[in-house]
């Protein structure tokens, strides 16, 4: 064939082919086999939201490479695909196209499957999962009762984020800037009764067993410790008082600065602090403190904690005393005060806290210098700004004289002796918000008693199943079905009224990786033999906006269902692969910015096989990635070039490969055959996946240069053994192609090239016959010497001091020293 014959045309009929083919073979099936090794690939799976955009395609393309590169290994490999199917863009586009959000989830999974497929991507598609079908999320509602059975559910009322647009709650990871993370609407505060895993029970071990992941980035795990936030420090108790010194109530706060107890001016609860309003009220401060409190809940987390931005705050009409002078201190609430902190009451020490110094001067608040500075003379003055480093206690009673570091143990010490303090540890970690107020996703399995209080549904009588007599547009839809607000006990035929949230997305997606190793099991959550051998996950690869959240809710979940005695293990992802955005014009690609490329018409045009090589060669998998049509076309002639030269060049031959008759370019074909093994087997080891292509190129131009004649059967045998390699090592990048090849052009392999043998280098094949050796006299470059490979020093020391030029530059003078670097040079000192 010509070099055209790799054309649009040729090249859909190739996919298409061998598309169908490995469906109808169901290649890529998994099944357990306890003797062989498996390796468990997967990539974060989508949310339907209808074609694929050119993010999935990265994602999707190193998961593949990945899994078709370790079946060639002869691995037994797991690659399996499934959609995050509930969820508000859903319900919000279902609304507005007057359909049922079921449909239009259905819709979006057809066009993405249907993406997926034309990709070639060597998916088990026998476990396709969706999380909104009823046999996943009953398993989802299977779960929730666990939880509820061992106290780490429970309901209780908050003030939550409200997002006025998506009409729900929203977690705080899901509040971006006081807005929320999908609507971009300015965040309401209210207060509602809602449900909460209780994560925090599991802190320490989230944060310690972070220790054991040597195959995750090191800044995913910074990003998890930090949202975690472990602290250590004391909790303090103090008495709350009237302005008469009546005392009325106690206090608690948490600090890991015991050294500045002394230097208490006043203490400052967060707005949400439930004391704010129970103080104020029935005073004449009730009215201007509740305008503050619904004034502060309108701003964000991030400017309310923010050092720079101007702190406000309200007194209370309270005070209390400090345990450790005795003094009485006004109580303040303040917007520079978070709920999620330690106790959500702070004490103030403005002499030694930036933000607490800012607050004490806007309202005149007194400032009790208890830290000297030692290293500069006290020249850092506490009129002017807090002193937050370490120094020498001072006004500190019993306390003075001593280093402000070893004070915060024995302050500390004495607190718990004298019983208004002990030693104690927290986390920045809150419970998981779990309710949601919206339709699309997996009802909770709970219904109220007479009493109202909150009990399972019976395990046998799940799933419960979401209603079709719904109305949108009214609140939280399940309230308005009439078939679904009550619950009947089959016992009693009594009614009851059911709960009628559903559950956040991320619990659907926090387990079921789990679930694609049993993936239709309709008896149990998961088969414990399946899963105990697939799991863990050895690759799990997806973007690193995922980095907090999904990860640690699936560590949780993990944990929890190791300790139900469900897993051996407790950490479901082994290694794990972050892949950069892919960016046009230097932007990340959206349709607001009007700068997206869509997969579908590079696959019309060039076809899947140079989109898959020219998305892998662009850049490094972890960086960022410039889309540019010039790459996919380089792609695409490179593998024009290959099929060329398969077609034009591999001939059937008697003669077998044999290395002994090689002349030199043979041994270099074959050097650099062994040469290209070698390379893009340790890259695909390490995910270098665009030097790995370039090894490729480099092969490709090594056998375009190799002369072989038609009657040089010996030469044709290493020609084809090299076309061979280079086939199966390009493989996993455009298995279209390559199948195509080694099925129909190169001796009708009866099997996949999915389930041929990955090639194997040849250690001594790399060696060279000669060495070309740089000649330097005192250190300038003369001239350049090819010596054979196992030439001594003393060898080619001979070699170099008998050569003309060499001579011309020593004058016949005997060299004081050679100086031999093996290999490279040799320096001739005269």
């Amino acid at each position: 064939m010509s070099h055209n014959s790799y054309n649009t045309q040729e090249i859909h009929r190739i996919e298409e082919k061998w598309q169908k083919h490995w469906a109808d073979t169901k290649v890529f099936r998994a099944r357990v086999h306890p003797s062989k090794k498996k390796y468990y690939c997967l990539e974060m799976f989508p949310y339907p939201s209808g074609k694929i955009h050119m993010g999935h395609v990265r994602n999707y393309t190193i998961g593949d490479v990945l899994s078709r590169f370790r079946m060639m290994q002869g691995f037994n490999v797991l690659h399996p695909m499934g959609y995050d199917a509930f969820g508000l863009p859903a319900e919000n586009a279902a609304i507005k196209h007057n359909t049922h959000p079921g449909e239009w989830t259905s819709r979006c999974m057809e066009e993405m499957r249907e993406g997926l497929k034309r990709m070639g991507f060597a998916y088990d598609w026998s476990r396709e999962l969706a999380t909104c079908n009823v046999d996943y999320y009953r398993w989802n509602q299977w779960i929730f009762l666990q939880f509820f059975k061992k106290g780490l559910v429970y309901k209780k009322k908050a003030i939550v984020n409200w997002d006025p647009v998506d009409n729900t709650v929203l977690a705080n990871e899901q509040v971006i800037d006081g807005k929320g993370w999908r609507s971009g609407a300015p965040v309401e505060k209210r207060e509602i009764e809602q449900w909460f895993l209780k994560i925090t029970d599991y802190a320490e071990r989230l944060l310690s067993d972070l220790d054991k992941l040597d195959h995750w980035p090191e800044r995913v795990k910074v990003m998890q410790k930090n949202w975690i936030g472990k602290s250590e420090g004391v909790q303090l108790k103090f008495d709350v008082v009237d302005e008469f010194g009546k005392t009325i109530d106690t206090i608690e706060t948490f600090t890991t600065r015991p050294d500045t107890v002394y230097g208490i001016t006043y203490l400052v609860l967060a707005v949400e602090h439930p004391s704010v309003k129970a103080w104020t009220r029935g005073t004449s401060l009730e009215k201007e403190t509740d305008a503050f409190v619904a004034d502060v809940l309108k701003k964000s987390a991030v400017e309310r904690a923010s050092e720079n931005s101007e702190k406000n705050g309200k007194f209370l009409g309270r005070y209390f005393i400090n345990p450790f002078t005795g003094d009485k201190c006004p109580l303040w609430t303040a917007d520079y005060v978070l709920a999620e902190y330690g106790t959500g009451a702070v004490m103030a020490v403005p002499a030694h806290d930036q933000r607490d110094f800012l607050f004490a001067k806007k309202y005149g608040l007194p400032v009790k210098k208890v830290i000297k500075d030692t290293k500069t003379q006290g020249h850092k003055d506490t009129k002017t700004e807090a002193f937050v480093d370490p120094g020498v206690m001072v006004h500190s009673q019993s306390f003075d004289g001593m280093n402000s570091e070893d004070a915060k143990k024995s302050i500390a010490r004495f607190a718990e002796e004298k019983g208004f303090g002990k030693r104690t540890t927290t986390f920045r970690l809150r419970d998981w918000l779990v309710s949601r107020q919206r339709y699309w996703g997996t009802p909770i399995p709970i219904y109220y008693n007479d009493k109202g209080e909150p009990q399972p549904i019976p395990e046998d009588q799940l799933p419960v199943i979401l209603p079709k007599d719904v109305k949108f547009g009214e609140g939280n839809p399940l309230e308005t079905s009439e078939t679904f607000k009550y619950y009947t006990d089959l016992k009693t035929g009594k009614k009851y009224r059911r709960d009628t949230d559903t559950m956040d997305t991320f619990f659907d997606s926090s387990w079921y990786y789990l679930r694609f190793c049993s993936a239709h099991d309709d008896k149990q959550v998961f088969d414990k033999t399946e899963t105990n051998y697939w799991m863990t996950v050895d690759q799990y690869i997806g973007g690193i906006e995922h980095a907090i959240l999904h990860l640690l809710y699936s560590r949780f979940f993990t944990k929890f269902l190791h300790d139900l005695g469900l897993l051996k293990f407790d950490e479901p992802f082994h290694r794990l692969l972050t892949q950069g955005m892919v960016l046009n014009k230097g932007e990340v690609m959206s349709k607001s910015k009007g700068n997206t490329v869509d997969p579908h018409a590079i696959i019309a045009k060039y076809g899947a096989d140079p989109l898959r090589v020219c998305m892998l060669f662009a850049a490094p998998p972890e960086d960022q990635m410039e889309w540019s049509n010039s790459g996919v076309d380089g792609a695409w002639k490179f593998l024009a070039r290959v099929q060329n030269a398969v077609e034009q060049r591999y001939r059937s031959v008697n003669a077998e490969f044999d290395a002994k008759p090689f002349d030199t370019a043979d041994k270099d074909l074959n050097r650099e055959r062994n040469a290209a093994i070698k390379k893009v087997t340790d890259d695909l080891e390490h995910y270098k996946f665009n030097t790995a292509i370039s090894t490729l190129m480099i092969l490709m131009n090594a056998i375009d240069k190799y002369k072989c004649e038609a009657s040089q059967a010996g030469k044709q045998a290493l020609l084809n053994r090299t076309l061979k390699d280079l086939v199966l090592l390009l493989s996993p990048y455009a298995p279209h192609l390559c199948e195509e090849l080694w099925r129909e052009k190169m001796g009708g392999q009866e099997e996949s090239i999915a389930l041929a043998v990955w090639p194997k280098h040849d250690e001594s094949a790399l060696k060279q016959d000669v060495m070309t050796i740089v000649g330097q006299v005192n250190g300038k470059v003369r001239g350049q010497f090819s010596v054979p490979s196992e030439s001594t020093e003393e060898q080619i020391r001979d070699i170099v001091l008998k050569d003309a030029k060499i001579q011309e530059h020593t004058q016949g003078r005997p060299p004081k020293k050679c100086i031999y670097v093996p290999g490279k040079l040799i320096n001739i000192v005269v």
